[in-house]
């Protein structure tokens, strides 16, 4: 159903250079294939890669992570100490995948290096469960913060309507749709442009705290071991958000194939970014203690806005300008780089071949931007999606952990292939064993939730046999299939890549 191309195109010209020539099939032509190719472009300069991973990473999480962290906690010291550690385990994790990223020179992050260790099934469960569930339901909860703050000027003394969330919300998805499909160049554009602003955001937050220590404002800081003692189960959930915060620095991955000069700038774009984000959580954090207590903190439902009030008295509309900003990246985030899972899956016959295509004057993925968009509106306007995430939040860490084991499997099984950067050994294995014990956690703390996210995963199983492995559909699918692909080429004038016609 997934392998074959019903209509061989291609295209004389040099995407490198930004010429085209390309031909797009004709319902009734008849003539032979030329020679060309078509080829992403390499666009993701270092700059373009840190933006990527610290405009990803930097988000909600440092909105919602502090109470949580805090909670399981029981003390500033220990809270802080856990934001320090969780920003060292996700740099191990990030220096993990910089060794896959530069021996593994293909787009998709996880699901390329899942099915490089393990096989195609596990790799097609993973992006099967992307594709379905996980991105849609993700790019839907964060651009509903977005829809949110957007409209919270304008009901400052009422409730905001549900609806009108929902519709400003859809607006979002389509415009950062647009964007990701429009250009390659003025998507970079806009990312560079969005994580700088999140970046004097966060230094706003930091500079008034480090003003009032300097001043001598540390009485939230006294005895900062002192508070309620952190349980055994607390002190894991503690760690899992922070996590959650943290998240994002794996995104680079998924663009491999367009980075320039990859054996240096993913894992100098990953230091660099890791770097950054774990001292601007930090000094974050001791910024938010400067000016409200342990339990302010734990009883505020928005602390980035407390924040500001106390810092900036008379522009607190300014806070919700810059949470704007953080969320509307973390959205365009949520749509750039996940798009190229599904574009490799695709080319890998996992997905079907639209899906591998690239617009012929664009040099965009257009299919696999496009096929997002339905899935995610589906979810905006039914049901709650925090609980499907809840439902599907422990397949994240699982797959991750997989990859990172098939990090250490890889060594083994293929010894000899070119590593240009290469980690000790003692950091893969910390870190999935880590992975391991949070999904095992979140199994044992909430085994309905967690239970129903693994049946739903599960499902790729059966789809995967349904769909790749059983050839002998009938002629007619077949047949309607290859229309089908043909009559959404012309529409949406793409053409197969290079890769493609290799393959």
């Amino acid at each position: 159903m997934f392998r074959k191309a019903a209509v061989t195109t291609v295209s004389n010209g040099n995407y490198l250079q930004g010429q085209t020539n390309g031909r797009l099939p004709s319902m009734d032509s008849g003539q032979p294939a030329q020679e060309g190719k078509v080829v992403l472009k390499k666009k993701v300069t270092l700059l373009r890669g840190i933006s990527i991973i610290i405009g990803t990473i930097i988000g909600a999480g440092i909105f919602i992570s502090p109470k949580g962290i805090l909670k399981n906690t029981g003390s500033v010291g220990m809270s802080l100490t856990v934001w320090t550690v969780c920003g060292i385990l996700s740099l191990f994790g990030a220096l993990c995948y910089a060794e896959l990223g530069t021996c593994i020179k293909k787009s998709g992050g996880h699901y390329t290096y899942i099915l490089e260790a393990f096989g195609p099934l596990p790799a097609f469960v993973r992006v099967w469960v992307e594709l379905l569930i996980i991105r849609p339901a993700a790019t839907a909860v964060i651009s509903l913060a977005f829809g949110r703050y957007i409209l919270e000027p304008f009901f400052m003394q009422c409730e905001i309507p549900e609806l009108a969330i929902k519709l400003i919300t859809a607006v979002g998805i389509t415009l950062v749709m647009v964007l990701n499909s429009t250009s390659v160049s003025w998507s970079a554009r806009i990312q560079i442009f969005l994580t700088f602003c999140k970046l004097v955001a966060i230094l706003i937050i930091i500079v008034p705290g480090v003003i009032q220590l300097i001043k001598g404002e540390t009485q939230h800081f006294k005895n900062a071991f002192a508070g309620n003692d952190a349980s055994v189960m607390g002190l894991p959930l503690a760690f899992y958000s922070g996590m959650y915060a943290y998240s994002g620095w794996f995104y680079l991955n998924f663009v491999t194939e367009e980075v320039e000069n990859p054996e240096k700038n993913i894992p100098l774009a990953i230091c660099i970014s890791m770097i950054i984000v774990t001292v601007g959580y930090v000094l974050t954090n001791v910024a938010y203690f400067t000016t409200i207590s342990a339990g302010e903190l734990l009883l505020s439902k928005a602390v980035a806005v407390v924040s500001y009030r106390r810092k900036i008295q008379s522009y607190v509309p300014a806070a919700v300008v810059f949470v704007d900003i953080f969320l509307f990246s973390g959205e365009k985030n949520q749509g750039t780089c996940p798009i190229r899972m599904f574009f490799v899956a695709s080319r890998e016959g996992h997905l079907p071949e639209i899906l591998s295509m690239i617009h012929v004057r664009k040099h965009t993925p257009l299919p696999a931007v496009i096929v997002l968009h339905p899935l995610t509106m589906i979810m905006l306007f039914n049901g709650d999606l925090y609980s499907l995430l809840n439902f599907l939040s422990f397949a994240r860490w699982l797959f991750i952990g997989l990859v990172v084991a098939g990090l250490i499997y890889l060594r083994y099984k293929r010894p000899d292939m070119p590593r240009p950067f290469k980690v000790p050994l003692f950091i893969p294995a910390l870190f999935s064993f880590t992975c391991l014990f949070m999904v095992a956690l979140s199994l044992y703390s909430d085994p309905v939730n967690t239970g129903i996210g693994f049946a739903i995963t599960l499902t790729g199983v059966p789809a995967y046999y349904l769909f790749i492995v059983w050839d002998k559909k009938p002629k007619w699918f077949r047949k309607l299939l290859g229309k089908v692909t043909v009559t959404l080429q012309i529409l949406l004038e793409v053409i197969p890549s290079e890769e493609d016609q290799k393959s």
